[in-house]
């Protein structure tokens, strides 16, 4: 099998043209640019869907104008809580890490995890304990500072609300996640996806990046999903594995499943949000029931794509 192919995305919501600069634009496509390039290095190269998957979610990790890792959002304690999850096809190891402090790269320890534990999920202290034991790097509350996250925080600080992200007039303008789905040339699909979750979170609150099944799922047989979203809804509805079980067990196209799922399922419970997915054939589907959603892909069989908006 010759075949390979990669999507990423950086969040969802309501991403408009008329409230982007062009400079800001151009920042947000070289960075997706890069995520991609991580990527598809690793996969043209040979190399695991699982390798590949990883290192794009990184260099998102390593932006600050994603929220996760460097760029994650404050809590309602000024900090940043991160969560993220990994998971491969052929066997469906899985890996998870959730309300975690101080990690410079959350979906390397979710790897970690993955294949260096007997576990697939852990938490605050006790994950924070394993990354030592790992010898992860860990990285100065300096490093998260970021003056845009700040001010944001500091317009819901001490308050009960709380922003998915960027916030216009209290309506939600981008759900904060990044992701990467990838199909290698050995038939093998995987998926990684990583947060800073919701500014001014509380109760340690966690959404569907880091649950296996809610915002990442991977299959064989089916697909790799990876979501982004209001996350409450993305768990309640199961979506990322629901797309490949619509798949498996109705036979729908990687497209049609998406469809289903994002456009129907998901809007019968107001949910809002998108997701990304790499089929067992190289298929790739980009569906969001938002205004936009930072995303791209690339096979060896399609060009380089970027895309924001609807």
């Amino acid at each position: 099998m010759s075949i390979f192919s990669l999507a990423i995305h950086g969040g969802a919501g309501t991403i408009l043209k008329s409230k982007m600069t062009p400079e800001k634009e151009a920042q947000y496509i070289q960075a997706l640019q890069e995520a991609l390039k991580q990527g598809h290095q690793i996969l043209s190269q040979g190399g695991t869907s699982l390798d590949a998957v990883e290192a794009s979610v990184c260099s998102l990790e390593n932006c600050h104008l994603f929220n996760a890792g460097k760029g994650s959002v404050f809590n309602a304690k000024g900090e940043h809580e991160m969560d993220a999850s990994i998971m491969e096809g052929s066997t469906k190891n899985a890996g998870a890490i959730a309300t975690i402090k101080g990690i410079k790269n959350p979906i390397r320890l979710a790897r970690k995890v993955m294949e260096e534990s007997e576990h697939v999920f852990l938490v605050g202290d006790g994950a924070i304990e394993f990354a030592k034991m790992q010898e992860l790097e860990f990285i100065s509350p300096n490093y998260f500072y970021d003056e845009f996250r700040f001010q944001q925080w500091q317009k819901v600080k001490d308050s009960d609300q709380f922003m998915l992200d960027h916030s216009i007039e209290k309506k939600d303008e981008k759900f904060g996640t990044v992701g990467a789905v990838a199909l290698d040339i050995h038939g093998n699909v995987a998926a990684a996806t990583s947060t800073g979750g919701m500014t001014n979170k509380k109760f340690g609150r966690i959404g569907d990046s880091s649950i296996i099944g809610a915002g990442t799922y991977a299959n064989n047989k089916t697909c790799a999903v990876s979501c982004t979203g209001s996350g409450e809804f993305f768990i309640r509805n199961v979506v990322a594995y629901d797309v490949s079980c619509l798949m498996e067990f109705k036979g729908l196209s990687l497209q049609d499943a998406c469809d289903e799922v994002i456009h129907h399922r998901l809007l019968e419970i107001n949910g809002d949000g998108g997701l990304i997915a790499v089929d067992n054939q190289g298929n790739i589907a980009l569906p969001f029931n938002t205004e936009g959603m930072y995303r791209a892909s690339v096979s060896n069989s399609q060009k380089e794509q970027i895309l924001i908006y609807k």
